[in-house]
């Protein structure tokens, strides 16, 4: 029964002091990986990879061939993605989310200095990610291969309806492997980003 499987999910904590800061090569900007899968893999070989980017210049973005690409504003005046064909994904609101290819054209304008998002990049036909808003008060079920809840602004206190309790302040991360059926409620004042990745081949390990 799904109930008894969410018992089985394998949740790891992710704390943000922890994440190593990279600049950009450009020098427009610093990212912190927050997770990756397959572990340490590059930027040609990932299935998935979360992280978290500190845009400080307005310029093109990198592309990415066969990578389907998820931005969410965390903090900041925001940022105006131009495609072609005068498309514009306007990040002007806190939690306002862009999806869009990464082989796509994608020049960044920002709004007002510098601002941090939220991205996820998942490979193509390999594997599928979402990503919702959650906010303290409310419960929540889902089924995935892997979960992952960033606390993006606030504190939050996650309760699944099996096990302890996890707390997580500001930029820390709950990741929960084999997520089926995984219910939980959220006490606090903060913003959680959920990520719920499903792959196309779910017999792997994640």
């Amino acid at each position: 029964m799904p109930g008894n499987r969410s018992q089985t999910a394998q949740v790891t904590l992710i704390r943000g002091a922890d994440l190593h800061a990279t600049r950009w090569k450009n020098g427009g900007g610093i990212t912190r990986e927050i997770a990756v899968y397959p572990a340490a893999a590059e930027f040609d070989t990932f299935v998935w990879r979360v992280s978290v980017a500190d845009v400080e210049q307005a310029g093109p973005f990198s592309r990415f061939a066969g990578i389907d690409r998820t931005l969410v504003l965390i903090s900041g005046a925001g940022m105006l993605l131009d495609e072609g064909q005068g498309r514009t994904h306007a990040l002007t609101q806190p939690f306002d989310i862009a999806r869009f290819a990464g082989e796509t054209a994608i020049d960044a304008r920002l709004v007002e200095g510098a601002t941090r998002d939220f991205n996820l990049m998942v490979r193509r036909g390999v594997a599928s990610g979402n990503i919702e808003v959650w906010r303290a008060g409310s419960a929540h079920t889902v089924s995935a291969d892997t979960v992952l809840l960033f606390c993006a602004a606030g504190s939050v206190d996650v309760v699944p309806s099996a096990g302890e309790p996890v707390a997580l302040a500001t930029n820390d991360t709950m990741r929960i492997a084999d997520a089926q059926a995984w219910h939980c409620t959220l006490r606090g004042t903060g913003t959680v980003l959920a990520v719920s990745i499903l792959h196309a081949d779910s017999r792997q390990p994640v």
